[in-house]
């Protein structure tokens, strides 16, 4: 959900409430890290509050519909409670109703569709400006952990037309183009499973990739149904090929055969996601510039920003098949004992 225009233009601090309470713990982001988080914290007694610019596990609900995940029902699992499911991998419903559960069961106490504007760091913690529909909000907490992975950043071309209505950069469902021309820009995962998808719902599907063949790192399954369809013709591909700009309902391309236009009726431009590099400098974070991996602790997930925690696959920068959900789920474990040591709560019984 956007904000408003209204809210989005916003870019004073007049009108902002003030948050009277000095939380233990914020956490930026309410995916499944960021849930985890907040229930490792809930269980500890410890004052915690997550803030999602979207809807609780809002990285999911901007998954393929009907996608299934390749990670097993027991790896997705977070905070003891059991994803209880007949069968071994979950579809996108299922983990979309377990994660709600798991808030539900915590109780986890939530400010939805607020954007974090800033993280300020202040004598006793941070305080933590966030836009809501009422205006601005101003938190204290003595701690942050940033939880906001990366899905709501698609990354673009930059190329001319690429913000028209029919260029998107996230796709849900193939039924709204059948019989249409669609072209997939992309040769990861995304990509692959994207034209396999349309094309079973047909639709006439072309894949534009800047290499010579799709990504080794394609699922193992995938690759070679991918490889089988365009072989036989099923799926069109432009390899070794660039989109220069879209025009109107079409695709200029550079081509080792020279330049070619491709009309199509819609495109989807699957190329990858970057992580918000930008607010963590904001936060005093350091970053580095090739990798965009934040400085982080391996055993406490804390920053260099004392008190400042990164989380999830936020810690992988660039390199997005290095951290998922079943490699992060212990990062909540390491920060919210970190935070309560610092806090002297006590350990675990």
């Amino acid at each position: 959900m956007s904000r408003p225009p209204a809210l989005a233009a916003a870019s004073d601090f007049l009108n902002s409430v003030t948050g009277e309470a000095l939380h233990d713990l914020i956490v930026v982001g309410a995916g499944p890290t960021g849930i985890a988080i907040g229930a490792r914290a809930r269980q500890r007694n410890l004052d915690v509050l997550l803030i999602d610019r979207g809807s609780l596990a809002e990285s999911l609900v901007g998954f393929p519909t009907y996608m299934n995940f390749f990670t097993t029902r027991d790896l997705l699992e977070i905070a003891d409670v059991p994803f209880a499911i007949p069968h071994e991998k979950p579809t996108r419903r299922e983990a979309l109703s377990y994660y709600r559960a798991v808030a539900e069961l915590h109780k986890l106490p939530l400010a939805l569709f607020e954007n974090v504007e800033r993280i300020l760091p202040i004598e006793d913690g941070f305080e933590v400006t966030s836009l809501s529909e009422e205006g601005l909000v101003r938190r204290r907490s003595r701690f942050v952990a940033l939880a906001t992975g990366y899905f709501h950043r698609p990354r673009k071309l930059g190329v001319p037309g690429e913000e028209q209505a029919w260029v998107s950069h996230r796709y849900l469902e193939p039924y709204g183009h059948f019989r249409q021309h669609v072209a997939v820009v992309g040769g990861g995962n995304s990509a692959a499973e994207t034209a396999l998808d349309l094309w079973r719902n047909h639709v006439r599907v072309t894949v534009v990739h800047r290499w010579a063949e799709i990504k080794k790192t394609v699922k193992y399954w995938v690759k070679p149904d991918f490889e089988n369809r365009v072989e036989e013709g099923s799926i069109s591909t432009r390899l070794e090929s660039t989109v220069q700009s879209f025009g109107d309902r079409c695709l200029v391309l550079a081509t080792p055969e020279g330049p070619e236009e491709v009309e199509v009726d819609a495109a989807y431009v699957l190329v990858g996601y970057e992580p918000d590099a930008e607010m963590m400098r904001s936060c005093g974070i350091e970053v580095d510039d090739e990798t965009l991996e934040p400085s982080c602790d391996a055993d406490s997930c804390e920053s260099n920003v004392r008190g400042l925690y990164v989380a999830g696959t936020l810690q992988a920068g660039r390199d997005l098949g290095r951290i998922f959900i079943e490699n992060s789920r212990e990062h909540a474990d390491r920060i919210v004992e970190h935070v309560a040591e610092r806090l002297g709560v006590g350990s675990v019984p």
